[in-house]
């Protein structure tokens, strides 16, 4: 079984640092919460983990499909609760395709095959957070 270990550093008032695969990423909160905005807040990064494990998984799907796509992009908007612990209890995903004469039933199956078998992102967010998607086409 695999195991990810991550170290994230206190750097000041609210700022983080971490180092992944060689990558480095600074955390920080904005300054009416005592940050210096040096770097995006942990929670939208859940949002950007869900679209970037998705979004591989169905580039590789509709490759291997042998789907032509001119662009893509996952956008994912996240609905916090009000009250504390505040979390995303609703995520809704839209998938936006680009190209010409694409087959809308291999875009639909490759999301499905993404969100209910390969995306790990999405199978842990199920537990907590109602999960929604959408496919459009970009002409």
């Amino acid at each position: 079984m695999k195991k990810n270990t991550v170290d994230v550093a206190w750097n000041s008032k609210m700022s983080f640092k971490t180092s992944l695969n060689g990558h480095e990423i600074i955390l920080d909160a904005e300054s009416n919460v005592g940050g210096e905005d040096k770097g995006p807040p942990p929670k939208p990064l859940m949002l950007v983990s869900l679209g970037g494990c998705t979004g591989m998984d169905v580039i590789s799907i509709l490759e291997k499909m042998r789907v032509k796509i001119e662009d893509f992009h996952v956008r994912v908007e996240g609905e916090l609760t009000d009250e504390y612990p505040k979390y995303y209890h609703k995520i809704h995903t839209i998938y936006e395709f680009k190209g010409k004469d694409l087959p809308l039933d291999k875009l639909k199956k490759a999301v499905k095959l993404s969100e209910e078998r390969y995306c790990g992102v999405s199978a842990v967010y199920k537990h907590g957070a109602e999960l929604t998607s959408e496919i459009k086409i970009i002409k």
